[in-house]
């Protein structure tokens, strides 16, 4: 059963972060920011003042206490001693910010927004660096960790992209879409009515390796090598859009939370850690062998579907409202998941110790 925290939102609650002293931060619609001590009681509150969704909000990776939040085309950036108005405000996205990274030196902050720019801000210069682009929404964007020039991005456009801030084009690109279509030969009809629109990313501790939830309710693992990324890994667990996803500080521990109203844990380790050569790559290389006539056989297939079916959910929480976010903490000595729904409380899950 899941802890609730009440009493810090009188709105549906968006987007969650704790910082490296286990201190919670949730915001929420209409502008509301709550910050929660380990035990869930709000800590300090406070209502940014165009009253615009809080869409994101991330912990300075070098200062614990700075806190940046998106609001509308606005980041602004708070400091949780003192929660009053913002010490700085940057307005350089011309629509609503979806999400926020900041890399781990603390000197680049991307925000990605409706019109699928992602403005990179030089947080010294206090100036744009960068502007880097999707052909749609573009839903999130991660910095990897041990990389502070290099992030990553996904978007509504079912695009994939490695970036590096010395250029304004992206190093890789994969479109979710195409390849579908190469593993399944042609398209599924549910394939057709239920596209692979990417929602979530995150990059697991070793900065190789990165998950991407997408609408069709797939989680695909990729691993970066050098200046492009590989498929690693696909797996099913949810019956609709995975809307978050994960990676616990633990080597590829990962938590993804859906439309379908479940949070689940998988353990990838197996199949990324100590691999070095692609499963997606050497099915490829095996359909690329055999004879056009027989590359839907039972053997081809079974090889694909076997990749699914082998990575099944460690623990699966069955929340039951739509997540929009989940974050991961250490409250009281042992590992809590944090769910933010359509509700206004977050609910507090126990995990196990990997």
């Amino acid at each position: 059963m899941a802890v609730k925290w009440i009493g810090g939102h009188s709105s549906s609650i968006l987007c969650l972060n704790v910082n490296t002293e286990g201190l919670v931060v949730s915001g929420a619609e209409r502008g509301e920011l709550t910050l929660w001590d380990g035990g869930g009681t709000p800590a300090g509150q406070l209502q940014l003042p165009t009253a615009d969704d809080v869409t994101s909000v991330v912990f300075s990776p070098r200062c614990p206490t700075r806190l940046y939040t998106s609001h509308g085309e606005t980041v602004s950036l708070l400091d949780v001693r003192s929660l009053k108005e913002p010490v700085e405000r940057f307005h350089v996205n011309e629509e609503e910010i979806n999400c926020l990274s900041v890399n781990e030196t603390d000197n680049f902050l991307a925000a990605a927004d409706d019109s699928g720019a992602i403005k990179v801000m030089d947080l010294e210069n206090k100036k744009v660096s960068r502007s880097l682009r999707h052909s749609n929404i573009c839903s999130s964007v991660v910095f990897r960790p041990q990389r502070p020039q290099s992030l990553v991005s996904c978007g509504l456009d079912m695009q994939v992209m490695l970036w590096n801030l010395q250029k304004a084009r992206p190093l890789w690109t994969t479109n979710l879409q195409e390849c579908e279509m190469e593993e399944d030969g042609l398209q599924s009809a549910g394939q057709f009515f239920n596209p692979p629109l990417a929602h979530s990313l995150s990059v697991a501790a070793c900065g190789n390796i990165f998950g991407c939830g997408a609408q069709d309710g797939k989680v695909r693992i990729f691993r970066v090598t050098g200046v492009k990324f590989e498929r690693e890994l696909e797996f099913q667990g949810h019956s609709l859009g995975v809307s978050q996803v994960l990676f616990m500080p633990e080597a590829y521990w990962l938590l993804t939370g859906g439309n379908d109203g479940k949070v689940l844990l998988w353990d990838v380790s197996s199949d990324v850690g100590k691999q070095q050569k692609s499963p997606a790559k050497s099915v490829q290389r095996r359909k690329a062998q055999a004879p056009a006539s027989t590359r839907k056989d039972g053997k081809l297939n079974k090889v694909a579907s076997n990749e699914h079916a082998r990575v099944s959910p460690k623990l699966t929480i069955e929340h039951g409202e739509k997540v929009n976010w989940i974050s991961c903490a250490e409250l009281k000595g042992s590992k809590r998941v944090l769910v933010a729904d359509q509700s206004s409380s977050v609910s507090v899950y126990p995990l196990p110790e990997p």
